[in-house]
This record gives structure tokens, C-alpha cells and sequence, in this order.
């Protein structure tokens, strides 16, 4: 990509123009971390099923992850200013839709509108800063707008958790107005236009098939929870989207411009960090889908304190993930890579050994603690890593590349440990409600693990036989999130190199 040098703003300017783009980044960073908080009252108030749930989060991811290149070339194409706002645009009018949303249905819709504003505006804002600041001052100001986001992640949740209690959890939606109203104000004052001018034409081909075959293999992943993989449609539904995600791998090989240019994974580092992108966010982001409704469904958390129950994990990394990035750079990031991923599993299998004791400082604390720990030690030399393994000039499609990774390896997460969630519920619940004699129109129906009441009651039999297969089902997948994210650090560690590029 070859973009011009900085126009000569001034210093108040340029500040407006990091303010506009961390207020217009915000909203992403708000509805990664405070939607999950809210779906165990969305689900309630909305009477939704338990793949209704899963798609709040993944229509949103499905989008985001499925555009996020195509979002960034747009911007380099037709103008980072201009792309960047119209992202904006959709995505504040696709939260109002979803804080006005009647049912599940419709707000499913709505987010995954949300998540093409943020395929457009998410690179966009990135695209701003390096376009307007000067090779001196930029590291400094994409610090600030990363920290910042850090902070945003940090007390999203307990705000947002505080919104639903106090207000409802269609308020956590309308925050974004006032962003968007700041943002473009301070947009169309400060910000000036820039383009690529050696821009090519945009991969609709590859845009197409890559959100059709994931949201295809979504689909199946999160219907076989209810209907079983012998369902013909679960079936044709997976077989599409593979033979979707086959036929975009020989578009993307065969496309002069494409959105995912396979020559860098050439790179053993590039390939071996993208890989361990994979598995550390697909951990990540299936433990995070699933821990709030252990705290708030079995241990009677409110939605602030699940929130604040997670605090220390963003406020960690906030805080050390500076001095990791200076360590990596100074002894190399291979070990940092290892221990990190290691470490992190090490927290998510403590969250399944904990499920069922009671008393957060004893039971979640120090889960946290130790995936904050983890992640802090990975994430700055992980990014590094995929930066210096490929020549400078594809030092953008690179960073791409690995944040369209994170967000798919998410989506991928949710449906898929959804399913072995489903299946661990079903199979624990059915001999324990056999021995407590219960009756064939008390037992709920398969998949429905998530959509459950389950509220202590001591003269229950039934109902402490479903919290117990809950607690081992919730157990089951935190154990699998755990024993993924140490093997992406085992990978790591046997392929990361942390050379620089290597020859293309």
C-alpha cells in the first residue's frame, strides 16, 4: 500500500483527529465487551431460544470478520474520511435498531448491520491516524488510541452491566448515539481526505463467498445443537459452507487484487502467529460468550457484577501489556508466545475446575488473573510478531489478515462450543433426572441448556439436577477453551522464529 506522506496539521488538529477516531472506534470496542453482560436479560425479555443467543454475537461477528478487509481497502479506495464516516452512519443507525428491536429476530438483523459499520469504520480509523501523523508521531498516537480501547474494554462491561440493571438492556444500544454525534462532528471539522492512489478495485468476489461460507457453517454448527448432525439441513448447511470456503481459497489464489493474499503465508512466522491467533481468540471468546451466564444463571450475579467480575482481565493488560511488548522486543518474542497461550489455558481450565464453588475470590479471581496474565504476555508480541514477519509494504494487509482472524476465530468459537456445550448439558442431565424419577413433561427439551431458569430451589430435584448438568457442561467447555489456547502456545513454541520477514 503506498500512502502519501502526513499533510502539516496543527497539534490541536491532530488531536481532534485522535479524539474523533478513539470516540468512533469506542462504540466497537463497547459492544465487544458489553453485549455479553446483557444476553441472559435479552434472552429473558425477548423470549429467545438458545441459537437466537448465539446469533446476537455471531451476526455481528459474522460481518465484521467477513468484511473487515474489504472495509479497509474501500477506505484506501474511495477515501479512509469518507468510509470511515458512512461505517459510522451505519453503525449508529443499526444500534438504534437494535435498542428498538422487538424480537430476537430483529435485533439478530440489526447487529449484523452493526457489524458491517464496523468493518468500515474499524480499519478506517487506523487508516486516519497513519494518514495524518508523521512517521515521528505515530506510534505515539496509535499507543494512545489502542490504551484508550483498552480503557473502554475495561469499563464497558460494568457500565454496561450497570445500564441493564438500572435502565434496560436496550440502553446499552443508545450509548452509541452520542458517540456518533461527537465523532462526525469532530470528523468532518478536523479530518482531512486521503486515498491510495495505487488503490486496486475491491474483492467483492472474495467478500461474498468468504461471508457466505462462514455464516453457512455457522448456521449448521448452532442448528446441530437442537437438531442433531444426522439433520439433512445441519448437513447440506456445513458441506456448503466447506465447499464455500474451498471455492474461496482458489478465487483468492486465481484474483489480481485479492482481500486475503495467501503469498504471506509463506512466512513460518506469519502463518505460525495467525494460527495462534486462531486457537488463543477462539478460546477466548468462547470462554467469554459462556461465563456470564454461569455468573448470573447459577451464582445469581447481577448483570454489573458480572461486569465488574471480569475487571481485573482488560485493567491488566491495559496496564502491562507496554512493558511485555518492550521484554518481547528486547529477548525475542518466541517465549512470550509460548508461556503466554500456556498461562491463559492454564486460567480458562481453572474457570472449569472452579464451576459449581462458590465465592468469587476463591472461584473466578484468580481465573482472571491468570488468563490477564496470559494474555497480557502474548497479545503486544503477537502482534509484533505478525508485523515484522512480512515485508513493510504488506505491513497493512498483515494486520488485517490477523484481526480478521481473531474475529472469525470467535464466531467459529460461539457456535462450536455451543454445540459441545449443548451435548455435555444433555448427557449429564439425562441419568440425574432419571435417578430423581422425574417426569417425561419436567424435562426440557434438547439444546435448550441456555434458555433455563435456574435458580436454586432445594426442594427441586429437577431444577438441581439441570444446575448440576449446567456446572459440568460449563466445566466440559472450559477445560476444551483451555487446552486450545496451550496448544497454540505449544505451536508457538515449536515454529515462531521471530527473525523478521522472510523472503516472498
Amino acid at each position: 500500500m503506498v500512502t502519501a506522506a502526513a499533510p502539516a496539521l496543527s497539534k490541536s488538529r491532530k488531536r481532534l483527529i485522535l479524539v474523533a477516531t478513539i470516540l468512533g472506534s469506542a462504540m466497537g470496542w463497547l459492544d465487544g465487551t458489553v453485549v455479553n453482560v446483557a444476553l441472559p436479560q435479552i434472552q429473558q425479555a425477548l423470549h429467545a431460544g438458545a441459537a437466537d443467543v448465539q446469533w446476537v454475537m455471531n451476526a455481528y461477528l459474522l460481518l465484521l470478520g467477513a468484511l473487515l478487509l474489504t472495509g479497509g481497502a474501500a477506505g484506501d479506495r474511495y477515501g479512509r474520511r469518507l468510509v470511515f464516516l458512512v461505517g459510522v452512519a451505519i453503525f449508529t443507525l443499526a444500534s438504534i435498531g437494535c435498542a428498538l428491536a422487538p424480537d430476537a429476530h430483529l435485533l439478530v438483523a440489526a447487529r449484523a448491520v452493526q457489524g458491517v459499520g464496523a468493518a468500515l469504520l474499524t480499519p478506517a480509523s487506523l487508516a486516519l491516524l497513519s494518514a495524518n501523523f508523521p512517521d515521528n508521531e505515530r506510534g505515539q498516537a496509535i499507543g494512545l488510541w489502542a490504551g484508550l480501547g483498552a480503557v473502554t474494554a475495561a469499563v464497558g462491561p460494568l457500565v454496561g452491566g450497570w445500564l441493564v440493571d438500572q435502565v434496560s438492556w436496550r440502553a446499552i444500544f443508545f450509548i452509541n448515539v452520542p458517540l456518533a454525534i461527537g465523532t462526525f462532528v469532530l470528523t468532518l471539522i478536523a479530518t482531512p481526505e486521503s486515498k491510495d492512489p495505487d488503490a486496486k478495485h475491491l474483492d467483492a468476489p472474495g467478500a461474498v463467498l468468504c461471508a457466505a461460507s462462514l455464516g453457512l457453517l455457522t448456521w449448521g454448527l448452532t442448528v446441530a445443537g437442537s437438531e442433531g448432525f444426522r439433520s439433512p439441513w445441519v448437513i447440506g448447511a456445513v458441506a456448503a459452507g466447506v465447499a464455500g470456503g474451498a471455492l474461496f481459497a482458489v478465487v483468492e489464489a486465481r484474483s489480481k487484487a485479492p482481500m486475503l493474499p495467501f503469498a504471506l503465508f509463506r512466512s513460518r512466522d506469519f502463518l505460525a502467529a495467525n494460527l495462534l491467533t486462531l486457537l488463543l481468540y477462539f478460546a477466548l471468546s468462547g470462554a467469554l460468550f459462556f461465563l456470564p451466564f454461569e455468573l448470573i444463571r447459577i451464582h445469581g450475579y447481577a448483570a454489573a457484577a458480572a461486569g465488574a467480575a471480569i475487571l481485573p482481565f482488560p485493567l491488566v493488560m491495559g496496564a502491562l501489556s507496554s512493558l511485555s511488548g518492550k521484554l518481547s522486543d528486547r529477548f525475542g518474542p518466541r517465549w512470550f508466545l509460548a508461556a503466554g497461550p500456556i498461562v491463559a489455558g492454564a486460567g480458562l481450565a481453572l474457570f472449569g475446575w472452579a464451576a459449581g464453588r462458590e465465592g468469587y475470590w476463591a472461584g473466578v479471581f484468580p481465573a482472571v488473573l491468570l488468563v490477564a496474565a496470559g494474555m497480557t504476555l502474548a497479545v503486544a508480541p503477537l502482534t509484533t510478531t505478525v508485523m515484522s514477519s512480512v515485508p513493510q509494504e504488506h505491513a497493512g494487509a498483515a494486520s488485517g489478515i490477523n484481526n480478521a482472524v481473531s474475529r472469525v476465530a470467535g464466531l467459529i468459537a460461539i457456535a462450536a462450543m455451543s454445540l459441545v456445550f449443548s451435548a455435555a448439558f444433555d448427557r449429564t442431565l439425562t441419568p440425574k433426572l432419571d435417578a430423581a424419577h422425574a417426569a417425561p413433561n419436567l424435562r426440557p427439551a434438547r439444546g435448550s441448556a441456555l434458555t433455563l431458569d435456574l435458580k436454586l430451589s432445594a426442594a427441586d430435584p429437577v431444577r438441581n439436577a439441570e444446575r448440576a448438568a449446567f456446572d459440568q457442561a460449563y466445566g466440559f467447555v472450559m477445560l476444551l477453551a483451555g487446552g486450545c489456547a496451550a496448544a497454540g502456545g505449544v505451536l508457538a513454541g515449536l515454529f515462531v522464529r521471530g527473525r523478521g520477514p522472510s523472503a516472498h
